[in-house]
Protein backbone atom coordinates (compact mmCIF):
# COMPACT_ATOMS: atom_id res chain seq x y z
CA UNK A 1 0.00 0.00 0.00
CA UNK A 2 1.41 4.00 -0.92
CA UNK A 3 -0.41 6.99 0.49
CA UNK A 4 -1.81 9.35 -2.09
CA UNK A 5 1.06 11.25 -3.50
CA UNK A 6 -0.77 14.50 -4.74
CA UNK A 7 -4.14 15.27 -5.45
CA UNK A 8 -5.20 15.86 -8.54
CA UNK A 9 -8.55 16.96 -10.57
CA UNK A 10 -10.26 13.70 -12.33
CA UNK A 11 -11.68 13.78 -15.85
CA UNK A 12 -15.01 12.78 -15.95
CA UNK A 13 -15.35 9.47 -17.38
CA UNK A 14 -18.73 8.86 -19.60
CA UNK A 15 -20.24 5.06 -18.30
CA UNK A 16 -19.04 2.05 -19.76
CA UNK A 17 -21.27 -0.16 -21.50
CA UNK A 18 -20.93 -3.97 -21.74
CA UNK A 19 -22.90 -7.48 -21.25
CA UNK A 20 -24.18 -7.96 -18.16
CA UNK A 21 -21.88 -9.90 -15.35
CA UNK A 22 -22.80 -13.40 -15.20
CA UNK A 23 -24.86 -14.86 -11.88
CA UNK A 24 -22.59 -14.93 -9.00
CA UNK A 25 -22.76 -18.32 -8.69
CA UNK A 26 -21.74 -19.49 -12.15
CA UNK A 27 -19.10 -21.84 -12.22
CA UNK A 28 -15.48 -20.73 -12.57
CA UNK A 29 -14.16 -22.08 -16.42
CA UNK A 30 -11.13 -24.33 -16.21
CA UNK A 31 -8.02 -22.57 -16.49
CA UNK A 32 -5.68 -22.74 -19.60
CA UNK A 33 -1.60 -23.63 -18.98
CA UNK A 34 -0.43 -19.93 -17.86
CA UNK A 35 0.25 -17.07 -20.51
CA UNK A 36 3.50 -16.68 -22.22
CA UNK A 37 5.70 -19.92 -23.25
CA UNK A 38 4.11 -23.86 -23.51
CA UNK A 39 2.80 -25.17 -20.34
CA UNK A 40 6.13 -27.83 -21.28
CA UNK A 41 8.48 -24.82 -21.63
CA UNK A 42 11.73 -25.16 -19.49
CA UNK A 43 11.47 -22.33 -16.95
CA UNK A 44 14.05 -19.51 -16.74
CA UNK A 45 16.65 -19.73 -14.36
CA UNK A 46 16.66 -17.95 -10.66
CA UNK A 47 18.77 -15.07 -10.32
CA UNK A 48 21.49 -15.11 -7.62
CA UNK A 49 20.61 -13.01 -4.35
CA UNK A 50 23.26 -10.18 -3.79
CA UNK A 51 26.30 -11.97 -1.83
CA UNK A 52 30.08 -10.44 -0.69
CA UNK A 53 30.43 -7.61 1.74
CA UNK A 54 28.30 -4.76 -0.23
CA UNK A 55 25.02 -7.32 0.16
CA UNK A 56 23.22 -5.48 3.47
CA UNK A 57 22.03 -7.17 6.48
CA UNK A 58 18.52 -8.63 6.43
CA UNK A 59 16.82 -7.77 9.83
CA UNK A 60 13.27 -8.29 9.31
CA UNK A 61 10.83 -11.08 7.99
CA UNK A 62 9.14 -8.50 6.63
CA UNK A 63 9.76 -6.53 3.25
CA UNK A 64 12.87 -4.45 3.39
CA UNK A 65 15.80 -3.34 1.49
CA UNK A 66 17.75 -6.29 3.08
CA UNK A 67 19.49 -8.25 0.73
CA UNK A 68 18.25 -11.83 1.51
CA UNK A 69 14.06 -11.72 1.03
CA UNK A 70 12.81 -13.69 3.42
CA UNK A 71 11.09 -17.54 3.13
CA UNK A 72 7.24 -17.09 2.22
CA UNK A 73 8.22 -14.50 -0.34
CA UNK A 74 7.16 -14.98 -4.28
CA UNK A 75 10.25 -15.84 -6.38
CA UNK A 76 11.15 -12.68 -8.31
CA UNK A 77 13.60 -14.05 -11.04
CA UNK A 78 12.94 -16.76 -13.60
CA UNK A 79 9.16 -17.58 -14.37
CA UNK A 80 6.50 -16.31 -12.01
CA UNK A 81 2.89 -17.52 -12.14
CA UNK A 82 0.20 -15.40 -11.50
CA UNK A 83 -3.84 -16.17 -10.81
CA UNK A 84 -5.82 -13.03 -11.44
CA UNK A 85 -9.58 -12.57 -10.53
CA UNK A 86 -12.12 -9.98 -10.78
CA UNK A 87 -15.06 -9.03 -8.41
CA UNK A 88 -17.65 -6.80 -8.24
CA UNK A 89 -20.45 -6.71 -5.96
CA UNK A 90 -24.47 -6.40 -5.65
CA UNK A 91 -24.69 -2.87 -5.46
CA UNK A 92 -21.76 -2.14 -7.56
CA UNK A 93 -22.26 -4.38 -10.82
CA UNK A 94 -19.61 -4.41 -13.00
CA UNK A 95 -20.43 -2.09 -16.52
CA UNK A 96 -17.43 -2.94 -18.39
CA UNK A 97 -16.17 -7.11 -19.44
CA UNK A 98 -13.87 -9.05 -17.33
CA UNK A 99 -11.53 -8.86 -20.67
CA UNK A 100 -11.45 -5.22 -20.56
CA UNK A 101 -10.76 -4.85 -16.85
CA UNK A 102 -8.00 -7.51 -17.63
CA UNK A 103 -6.73 -5.48 -20.37
CA UNK A 104 -5.86 -2.46 -17.97
CA UNK A 105 -2.79 -4.24 -16.59
CA UNK A 106 -1.51 -7.39 -19.03
CA UNK A 107 0.52 -7.85 -20.69
CA UNK A 108 1.70 -4.52 -19.55
CA UNK A 109 2.36 -5.55 -16.60
CA UNK A 110 4.38 -8.52 -17.75
CA UNK A 111 6.68 -6.46 -20.29
CA UNK A 112 7.40 -3.78 -17.65
CA UNK A 113 9.23 -6.83 -15.46
CA UNK A 114 10.63 -8.48 -18.58
CA UNK A 115 12.08 -5.13 -19.99
CA UNK A 116 13.03 -4.02 -16.01
CA UNK A 117 14.46 -7.12 -15.13
CA UNK A 118 16.41 -7.59 -18.62
CA UNK A 119 14.30 -10.79 -19.32
CA UNK A 120 15.05 -12.59 -16.07
CA UNK A 121 12.04 -12.17 -14.97
CA UNK A 122 9.03 -14.15 -16.89
CA UNK A 123 6.11 -13.15 -15.15
CA UNK A 124 2.92 -15.16 -16.27
CA UNK A 125 -0.82 -14.10 -15.36
CA UNK A 126 -3.72 -16.40 -15.85
CA UNK A 127 -7.12 -14.74 -15.90
CA UNK A 128 -10.25 -16.26 -14.21
CA UNK A 129 -12.24 -14.46 -16.99
CA UNK A 130 -15.70 -13.00 -15.77
CA UNK A 131 -16.60 -11.32 -12.48
CA UNK A 132 -16.83 -12.85 -9.67
CA UNK A 133 -19.95 -11.19 -7.56
CA UNK A 134 -19.36 -10.69 -3.98
CA UNK A 135 -22.26 -11.82 -1.87
CA UNK A 136 -22.96 -8.58 -0.04
CA UNK A 137 -22.58 -4.83 -0.70
CA UNK A 138 -19.30 -2.96 -1.23
CA UNK A 139 -19.78 -1.05 1.92
CA UNK A 140 -20.29 -3.77 3.92
CA UNK A 141 -16.69 -5.24 4.20
CA UNK A 142 -15.73 -2.18 5.17
CA UNK A 143 -12.81 -1.58 2.95
CA UNK A 144 -10.43 1.17 4.12
CA UNK A 145 -7.09 2.42 4.10
CA UNK A 146 -5.35 0.31 6.13
CA UNK A 147 -8.01 -2.85 6.61
CA UNK A 148 -6.58 -5.72 7.68
CA UNK A 149 -6.69 -9.47 7.14
CA UNK A 150 -7.81 -10.72 9.39
CA UNK A 151 -8.94 -14.29 9.62
CA UNK A 152 -10.98 -13.91 13.26
CA UNK A 153 -13.21 -11.28 11.31
CA UNK A 154 -16.17 -11.82 9.12
CA UNK A 155 -15.32 -8.22 7.40
CA UNK A 156 -12.48 -6.83 5.68
CA UNK A 157 -9.84 -8.84 3.39
CA UNK A 158 -10.27 -12.07 4.72
CA UNK A 159 -13.86 -12.31 3.95
CA UNK A 160 -13.05 -11.30 0.08
CA UNK A 161 -10.72 -13.31 0.03
CA UNK A 162 -12.47 -16.28 1.65
CA UNK A 163 -15.39 -16.23 -1.36
CA UNK A 164 -12.54 -15.77 -4.03
CA UNK A 165 -11.23 -19.01 -2.99
CA UNK A 166 -14.58 -20.89 -2.22
CA UNK A 167 -15.68 -19.74 -6.06
CA UNK A 168 -12.32 -21.01 -7.46
CA UNK A 169 -11.33 -23.80 -5.12
CA UNK A 170 -12.10 -27.08 -6.65
CA UNK A 171 -11.44 -25.75 -10.07
CA UNK A 172 -7.86 -23.44 -9.92
CA UNK A 173 -5.29 -24.94 -8.55
CA UNK A 174 -3.53 -22.62 -6.46
CA UNK A 175 -0.56 -24.04 -5.78
CA UNK A 176 0.75 -23.40 -8.82
CA UNK A 177 0.72 -20.21 -8.30
CA UNK A 178 3.08 -17.65 -7.24
CA UNK A 179 0.81 -14.67 -6.99
CA UNK A 180 -2.49 -14.04 -6.24
CA UNK A 181 -4.03 -10.75 -7.53
CA UNK A 182 -7.25 -9.79 -7.27
CA UNK A 183 -8.84 -6.95 -9.52
CA UNK A 184 -12.13 -5.02 -8.26
CA UNK A 185 -14.41 -3.72 -10.37
CA UNK A 186 -12.95 0.33 -10.62
CA UNK A 187 -16.26 2.02 -9.16
CA UNK A 188 -16.11 0.20 -5.70
CA UNK A 189 -14.86 3.07 -3.34
CA UNK A 190 -13.52 6.75 -3.90
CA UNK A 191 -11.45 7.35 -7.12
CA UNK A 192 -7.62 7.05 -6.55
CA UNK A 193 -6.92 10.45 -6.81
CA UNK A 194 -8.72 11.15 -3.11
CA UNK A 195 -8.00 7.69 -1.68
CA UNK A 196 -5.44 5.06 -2.12
CA UNK A 197 -6.37 1.89 -1.09
CA UNK A 198 -4.81 -0.64 -3.31
CA UNK A 199 -2.91 -3.56 -0.83
CA UNK A 200 -0.37 -6.15 -0.81
CA UNK A 201 -0.35 -8.80 2.16
CA UNK A 202 3.35 -10.64 1.47
CA UNK A 203 5.07 -12.68 2.28
CA UNK A 204 3.57 -14.37 5.74
CA UNK A 205 0.61 -16.65 5.28
CA UNK A 206 -2.50 -14.48 5.50
CA UNK A 207 -4.37 -17.32 7.85
CA UNK A 208 -6.66 -18.63 5.39
CA UNK A 209 -6.56 -21.57 3.17
CA UNK A 210 -7.81 -23.93 0.04
CA UNK A 211 -9.88 -27.28 1.24
CA UNK A 212 -6.82 -28.89 0.49
CA UNK A 213 -4.64 -27.25 2.94
CA UNK A 214 -2.76 -24.71 0.42
CA UNK A 215 -2.28 -21.35 2.36
CA UNK A 216 -3.11 -18.07 0.89
CA UNK A 217 -0.34 -15.61 0.82
CA UNK A 218 1.09 -12.44 -1.76
CA UNK A 219 -2.19 -11.40 -2.83
CA UNK A 220 -2.38 -7.63 -3.79
CA UNK A 221 -5.97 -6.51 -4.56
CA UNK A 222 -6.39 -3.73 -6.99
CA UNK A 223 -8.77 -0.57 -6.15
CA UNK A 224 -10.15 1.70 -8.95
CA UNK A 225 -7.98 3.42 -11.45
CA UNK A 226 -4.47 5.50 -11.46
CA UNK A 227 -3.96 8.35 -13.44
CA UNK A 228 -1.15 8.81 -15.88
CA UNK A 229 0.56 7.25 -18.83
CA UNK A 230 1.20 3.99 -17.31
CA UNK A 231 -1.48 3.18 -14.74
CA UNK A 232 -1.10 -0.35 -14.91
CA UNK A 233 2.24 0.69 -12.35
CA UNK A 234 -0.32 -0.29 -9.23
CA UNK A 235 0.19 -3.63 -9.67
CA UNK A 236 3.58 -3.73 -10.67
CA UNK A 237 3.97 -1.76 -7.44
CA UNK A 238 1.95 -3.64 -5.14
CA UNK A 239 3.45 -7.43 -6.54
CA UNK A 240 6.85 -6.33 -5.86
CA UNK A 241 5.57 -6.30 -2.42
CA UNK A 242 5.28 -9.91 -2.96
CA UNK A 243 9.00 -9.73 -4.00
CA UNK A 244 9.83 -8.51 -0.76
CA UNK A 245 10.89 -4.90 -1.77
CA UNK A 246 9.15 -1.99 0.78
CA UNK A 247 7.24 1.25 0.15
CA UNK A 248 9.98 3.72 -0.25
CA UNK A 249 7.72 7.06 0.87
CA UNK A 250 8.12 8.53 4.10
CA UNK A 251 4.93 8.72 6.38
CA UNK A 252 1.19 7.23 6.08
CA UNK A 253 -1.83 8.43 6.82
CA UNK A 254 -3.84 11.41 5.15
CA UNK A 255 -1.03 14.00 5.06
CA UNK A 256 0.94 14.16 1.90
CA UNK A 257 3.80 11.59 2.13
CA UNK A 258 7.42 13.04 2.06
CA UNK A 259 9.14 11.48 -1.35
CA UNK A 260 12.58 10.71 -0.51
CA UNK A 261 13.52 9.06 -3.88
CA UNK A 262 10.91 10.58 -6.31
CA UNK A 263 9.94 9.80 -9.54
CA UNK A 264 13.16 7.31 -9.65
CA UNK A 265 11.35 3.99 -8.54
CA UNK A 266 7.77 3.05 -9.14
CA UNK A 267 8.21 1.91 -5.25
CA UNK A 268 7.68 5.33 -4.26
CA UNK A 269 5.78 7.01 -6.68
CA UNK A 270 3.86 4.51 -9.66
CA UNK A 271 1.56 7.42 -10.66
CA UNK A 272 2.01 9.55 -14.44
CA UNK A 273 4.92 8.94 -16.26
CA UNK A 274 6.46 5.51 -16.24
CA UNK A 275 9.64 4.87 -14.03
CA UNK A 276 12.20 1.93 -13.72
CA UNK A 277 13.37 0.42 -10.58
CA UNK A 278 16.51 1.67 -8.81
CA UNK A 279 19.13 -0.66 -9.74
CA UNK A 280 19.94 -1.37 -6.00
CA UNK A 281 16.26 -2.94 -6.46
CA UNK A 282 17.48 -4.86 -9.33
CA UNK A 283 20.48 -6.28 -7.59
CA UNK A 284 18.33 -7.37 -4.96
CA UNK A 285 15.57 -9.04 -7.05
CA UNK A 286 18.11 -11.29 -8.84
CA UNK A 287 18.13 -9.04 -12.00
CA UNK A 288 21.56 -7.84 -12.27
CA UNK A 289 24.48 -10.99 -12.97
CA UNK A 290 27.72 -10.61 -10.14
CA UNK A 291 29.58 -8.81 -12.30
CA UNK A 292 27.40 -6.01 -13.05
CA UNK A 293 27.59 -4.76 -9.17
CA UNK A 294 31.19 -2.72 -8.31
CA UNK A 295 32.18 -3.60 -4.30
CA UNK A 296 34.01 -1.09 -3.19
CA UNK A 297 34.33 -2.30 0.50
CA UNK A 298 37.75 -1.15 1.37
CA UNK A 299 39.51 1.94 1.52
CA UNK A 300 41.23 3.35 -1.91
CA UNK A 301 40.73 5.27 -4.57
CA UNK A 302 38.64 3.45 -7.75
CA UNK A 303 37.29 4.53 -11.17
CA UNK A 304 33.99 2.64 -12.21
CA UNK A 305 32.22 2.67 -15.47
CA UNK A 306 28.09 2.99 -15.02
CA UNK A 307 25.77 2.04 -17.84
CA UNK A 308 22.33 3.55 -18.09
CA UNK A 309 19.78 0.96 -16.27
CA UNK A 310 17.40 2.00 -19.27
CA UNK A 311 19.98 -0.54 -21.42
CA UNK A 312 20.32 -4.09 -21.82
CA UNK A 313 24.53 -4.91 -20.27
CA UNK A 314 27.41 -3.20 -18.68
CA UNK A 315 27.77 -2.36 -15.30
CA UNK A 316 24.73 -1.07 -13.50
CA UNK A 317 25.40 -0.44 -9.84
CA UNK A 318 27.94 0.66 -7.71
CA UNK A 319 27.91 -0.07 -3.51
CA UNK A 320 29.95 1.70 -0.99
CA UNK A 321 29.13 0.21 2.24
CA UNK A 322 28.62 2.26 5.43
CA UNK A 323 27.84 -0.24 8.35
CA UNK A 324 26.13 -3.92 7.68
CA UNK A 325 22.88 -2.23 7.35
CA UNK A 326 23.66 0.98 5.49
CA UNK A 327 25.06 1.92 1.95
CA UNK A 328 25.82 4.23 -0.67
CA UNK A 329 24.45 3.48 -3.89
CA UNK A 330 25.33 4.74 -7.49
CA UNK A 331 23.65 4.08 -10.72
CA UNK A 332 23.06 5.92 -14.22
CA UNK A 333 19.53 6.54 -15.26
CA UNK A 334 18.87 8.32 -19.13
CA UNK A 335 15.43 7.88 -20.82
CA UNK A 336 14.52 4.34 -22.04
CA UNK A 337 11.55 2.03 -22.59
CA UNK A 338 10.65 2.18 -18.99
CA UNK A 339 12.48 5.32 -17.93
CA UNK A 340 9.87 8.17 -19.41
CA UNK A 341 10.23 11.13 -16.47
CA UNK A 342 14.70 10.96 -16.55
CA UNK A 343 14.61 15.03 -17.73
CA UNK A 344 18.37 15.21 -16.17
CA UNK A 345 20.55 11.98 -17.37
CA UNK A 346 23.48 11.40 -14.67
CA UNK A 347 24.45 9.61 -11.82
CA UNK A 348 21.86 9.35 -8.99
CA UNK A 349 23.24 8.63 -5.46
CA UNK A 350 21.14 7.46 -2.90
CA UNK A 351 21.60 5.66 0.92
CA UNK A 352 20.23 2.22 1.48
CA UNK A 353 19.19 1.50 4.94
CA UNK A 354 17.78 -2.20 5.94
CA UNK A 355 17.22 -0.77 9.28
CA UNK A 356 14.05 1.93 8.41
CA UNK A 357 10.68 -0.27 8.09
CA UNK A 358 8.62 -0.28 4.27
CA UNK A 359 7.36 3.70 4.48
CA UNK A 360 9.84 5.22 6.77
CA UNK A 361 12.16 6.62 3.78
CA UNK A 362 14.76 3.04 3.73
CA UNK A 363 16.25 4.91 0.35
CA UNK A 364 17.03 8.44 0.28
CA UNK A 365 18.50 10.15 -2.85
CA UNK A 366 20.95 12.89 -3.12
CA UNK A 367 19.92 16.19 -5.09
CA UNK A 368 22.68 17.49 -7.45
CA UNK A 369 20.66 20.49 -7.51
CA UNK A 370 19.35 21.21 -4.01
CA UNK A 371 17.10 24.08 -4.06
CA UNK A 372 15.87 23.93 -7.58
CA UNK A 373 12.38 23.19 -8.31
CA UNK A 374 12.88 20.16 -10.96
CA UNK A 375 11.86 19.88 -13.84
CA UNK A 376 8.39 17.85 -15.23
CA UNK A 377 6.49 20.77 -12.70
CA UNK A 378 3.41 20.80 -14.59
CA UNK A 379 2.87 17.25 -14.09
CA UNK A 380 0.55 16.68 -11.42
CA UNK A 381 1.38 13.20 -10.99
CA UNK A 382 4.92 13.68 -10.22
CA UNK A 383 6.83 14.83 -7.46
CA UNK A 384 9.41 17.45 -8.98
CA UNK A 385 12.17 18.22 -7.07
CA UNK A 386 14.03 15.01 -6.89
CA UNK A 387 13.68 14.80 -10.92
CA UNK A 388 17.28 16.66 -11.79
CA UNK A 389 18.85 15.02 -8.56
CA UNK A 390 21.06 13.19 -10.57
CA UNK A 391 24.73 14.12 -11.05
CA UNK A 392 26.66 15.17 -13.70
CA UNK A 393 30.22 15.33 -15.40
CA UNK A 394 32.00 17.67 -12.77
CA UNK A 395 30.11 17.40 -9.33
CA UNK A 396 30.89 16.24 -6.41
CA UNK A 397 29.20 14.45 -3.70
CA UNK A 398 30.52 13.74 -0.08
CA UNK A 399 29.70 12.14 3.35
CA UNK A 400 31.16 11.07 5.91
CA UNK A 401 34.31 8.61 4.78
CA UNK A 402 33.05 8.93 0.90
CA UNK A 403 33.65 11.39 -1.84
CA UNK A 404 32.31 10.71 -5.56
CA UNK A 405 32.99 12.91 -8.69
CA UNK A 406 31.43 12.18 -11.47
CA UNK A 407 34.58 12.66 -14.41
CA UNK A 408 33.03 12.19 -17.76
CA UNK A 409 30.03 10.29 -20.05
CA UNK A 410 31.70 8.64 -22.95
CA UNK A 411 30.16 8.44 -26.76
CA UNK A 412 28.50 5.46 -25.52
CA UNK A 413 26.77 7.08 -22.64
CA UNK A 414 28.67 5.19 -19.87
CA UNK A 415 29.65 7.43 -17.14
CA UNK A 416 32.84 6.96 -15.46
CA UNK A 417 33.02 8.05 -11.75
CA UNK A 418 35.72 8.55 -8.70
CA UNK A 419 35.29 6.98 -5.73
CA UNK A 420 37.66 7.83 -2.68
CA UNK A 421 36.75 6.09 0.75
CA UNK A 422 38.73 7.06 3.33
CA UNK A 423 40.26 4.54 6.12
CA UNK A 424 38.14 5.09 9.10
CA UNK A 425 39.68 7.11 12.00
CA UNK A 426 41.43 4.91 14.46
CA UNK A 427 39.56 4.85 17.87
CA UNK A 428 40.84 7.14 20.69
CA UNK A 429 43.04 4.84 23.64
Amino acid sequence: MKPLVMVVLAATVGALTAPAPPPAHRAVPALPAPAGLPATASALPRGRPPTGPCALRTVTRHVSEGARTPHGFAPSSGTVRAVTFLIDFPDVPARISPRRRYAEFFPAVADHYRTSSYGRLDYRSTPVLRWIRMSRPYRAYGITRGTPFDPNRDDGYHALAKEIVDAADGTVDFRRYDLINVLAVPEAGPPAVQDVRSVTFAGTATGLATRGGTAIRNVSFIWSRQTGDSPYRVLTHENTHSFGLPDLYAGTGRRAPRTPVGHWDPMEEDWGPSNDFLAWHKWKLGWLAPGQVHCLARPGRRTVALSPTSRRGGPKLAVVPLSPTRALTLEARAPGRLDHAVCRPGVLITTVDTALPSGAAPVRAADATPGSRGCLTTDPNVSPALTDAAFRTGQRFTAPGVTVEVLSQDRAGTWHVRITRRPPHPSPA
